[in-house]
């Protein structure tokens, strides 16, 4: 390891790490996950199974991820790290290739869980392995940036699933997923297993990583905020162009123009949230995030129509990321000795919340309720998000009554 790496990191090795983050995350996020919100009216429409079946394939997926966090809460070292983030990925190559092959839905939902799993262990191993190499070169600041490759995956899907919706039909609309996954998955996995850094995450003066608690009173407020926003931008992100197609006529340009308006909106999302972050604060920046996103999902309950999708699609998609990037900064700021384990953790939350919101859905849908009525759920729970964030200290306040 050089003795200053910070003097020794040119701007293209930072291009290139923080792009191999961004293309794993478009893998995973883009093509594996949310590539089905997308897919989710073609599927019903082709009679794969009914919007129901589909809301609980959702939650396997879900639940994969889930699971996939806490796998990453167990294996968290940078050698443990560089081992599983290749098998993960090559996870979910193998289970996207699968659902070209079936019809069935039991092996569509084992399949799917398979590809949350892999997903949940990716979205903490890549941005944390890339997190801890720029601290160790004072270039933390830059760690929102990975987060572009979500962005960049939305807009790939929606794309993909447009621009294929003609020619395949049922299992085949996975084809163009799978097969994009294969190159920029090893491209990715490649370059981000020759980063340059210690087996053993540096603990700070003072601190030991493996044996300080991950909860207290800094933490469980953040933790319970970011429930809230879990369970509040997983509705729209799942069924938003299902609900499209039940509000709005047919051939309407919305009702694949939704997911289009997300994905745009998505893309400079992390650089805008990383500005904003540093010109207000962290905190402050993540509870404007809130309250704009909470009304991006009440737009779309009282407006049904274009209006309000238009709304949810561009307040929800220019925000959920940026939820994500500025919770795990200031999570790290009031524990910086807890590294990769803290950002699993939060992942794991997180991932326990979107995985409860289409469970939800398919509990309303089957008493008669209505898919719009039941973005609700997701005002109150970024309601109670937003709550919980003004009970986070900040860093420098929590840290020097820590020391008295």
């Amino acid at each position: 390891m050089p003795s200053n790496p910070q003097s020794c990191t040119t701007p293209r090795q930072l291009f290139t790490v923080l792009a191999a983050g961004a293309i794993v995350l478009l893998v995973v996020h883009g093509l594996g996950r949310f590539i089905y919100t997308p897919l989710l009216p073609y599927l019903v429409e082709d009679g794969q199974f009914s919007a129901g079946d589909g809301a609980a394939v959702a939650t396997w997926n879900y639940l994969g991820y889930l699971m996939g966090a806490l796998l990453a809460i167990r294996w968290y070292r940078i050698d443990q790290i560089r081992t599983l983030l290749p098998v993960s990925l090559a996870v979910h190559v193998l289970t996207t290739l699968l659902v070209t092959q079936t019809d069935n839905l039991t092996l569509i939902s084992a399949s799917r869980w398979f590809n949350g799993v892999a997903n949940g262990m990716v979205f903490v191993h890549a941005p944390a392995l890339i997190l801890e190499w720029l601290v160790l070169r004072n270039r933390a600041s830059m760690s929102g940036l990975v987060y572009i490759g979500v962005g960049l995956g939305l807009l790939v899907s929606s794309g993909l699933v447009t621009g294929s919706s003609e020619l395949l039909a049922g299992a085949q609309r996975w084809w163009p997923a799978a097969v994009l996954s294969i190159p920029l998955a090893w491209w990715g996995a490649a370059r981000l297993m020759q980063l340059d850094l210690p087996v053993r995450p540096q603990n700070h003066p003072g601190h030991a990583a493996d044996t300080t608690p991950l909860l207290d009173r800094a933490s469980i407020p953040l933790f319970l905020s970011y429930a809230g926003a879990g369970l509040g931008y997983i509705l729209p992100m799942t069924f938003l162009p299902l609900l499209a197609t039940l509000e709005l006529p047919a051939n309407h340009w919305m009702l694949d123009g939704t997911w289009l308006i997300v994905a745009l909106c998505t893309i400079p999302a992390p650089w805008i949230w990383n500005k904003l972050g540093a010109k207000l604060g962290d905190l402050p920046a993540l509870k404007l995030n809130f309250l704009i996103q909470l009304l991006g999902v009440l737009a779309a309950v009282l407006w049904p129509g274009a209006i309000g999708l238009v709304l949810c699609a561009a307040l929800v998609g220019s925000t959920f990321l940026g939820t994500v990037l500025l919770t795990q900064r200031i999570g790290r700021a009031l524990h910086p000795h807890q590294g990769p384990r803290l950002s699993a953790a939060m992942v794991a939350l997180y991932g326990f919340t979107q995985m409860v919101g289409p469970w939800l859905t398919k509990q309303w849908l089957d008493m008669g309720g209505t898919l719009g009525s039941a973005f609700g759920i997701g005002v109150a729970a970024l309601g109670f998000g937003l709550v919980f964030v003004f009970f986070v200290p900040l860093a420098g306040d929590w840290h020097g009554r820590s020391s008295l």
